[in-house]
This record gives C-alpha cells, structure tokens and sequence, in this order.
C-alpha cells in the first residue's frame, strides 16, 4: 500500500505511512487508527443554528462552526451520513429541490395495476342519542396488487 492510502479492517479505516530511507529501501514510518470516520454537515444553515456544541474559537473571535456527523458504516447509504438532524436535512432539501427535480423529471405519472374486491361487512356503531349501538352493513373495498412479471 502506497503512502496515504486507506485500507478499510475491522470496520475501522486504516492509514499507512510510508516513505523511503537513506538505503532506498520502503520503510513503515506509521499507522493511525480512525475508528470513527467524520465529516461535515452539509446543512445549508447549520453554521447559523445558535447552539453551545457549535461555537468554536478563543475570547473575542468565536464563531459558529457546521457540525461534524459519524460515518455509519452499514450495508446501505445512510443519509445520517451527510446531515446532523432533521433539520439541516429538509433545509438541504428545501434549497436543492429544483435541482432534485431536474436531475429525474417526471413527465407522465405511474401507473400499477391492480384489482378491487369489494365486500359486504356487518359493523356496529354507537348511537348517543338512544345510548345503544345500532348494528349497520358496510361495504369494505380491498386493493389487490396484480404480479405483473412483464413489466
């Protein structure tokens, strides 16, 4: 593995530092161990949200900082990857939305078909006026997926 080169064991990420000595021989210098990989919100205003664990910097220069999200290493993409709340995510969303739209416009809408069986049901209701339940029959409409294998 080459200098800088990232290695994924353990479902922790691996750095190598390599370099070459006097000898022109390739040396192992060091290895960090990340075992949490960050990165930064992607919240358009998250730097903004007037919080205590956003506020960085020495006495007369503070500022508010994006918050650092967790790496979940997992078999899908997660979208906790990007963003540090609810929040941040439908402001994201919010402003990228035109550009969402573009990327896979909808022409025409979908369609599936489908089948509808509709059914007699025996109910009962309560009637507060005679403080009785009044039985009635109502019509029950179930929908029906078709398994359509020529799609």
């Amino acid at each position: 593995m080459r200098s800088g080169e990232r290695s994924i064991e353990n479902d922790r990420t691996i750095f190598i530092i390599r370099g070459t000595s006097n000898n022109n021989c390739d040396c192992l210098y060091g290895v960090i161990f990340m075992s949490d990989r960050h990165s930064w919100c992607h919240g358009p205003y998250c730097h903004q949200k007037q919080t205590h664990d956003r506020v960085r910097g020495v006495k007369g220069n503070k500022v508010l900082r994006t918050r650092r999200v967790r790496w979940y290493q997992s078999d899908y993409e997660s979208m906790w990857n990007y963003f540090c709340g609810q929040r941040c995510m439908t402001d994201y969303i919010n402003e990228n939305l035109q550009a969402f739209v573009r990327i896979a416009p909808r022409p025409e809408p979908l369609e599936t078909p489908i089948n509808v069986e509709e059914r007699k049901v025996n109910d009962r209701r309560y009637n507060w006026e005679t403080n009785q339940h009044d039985e009635y029959i109502r019509t029950e409409k179930t929908i029906i997926p078709i398994d359509n294998v020529n799609r």
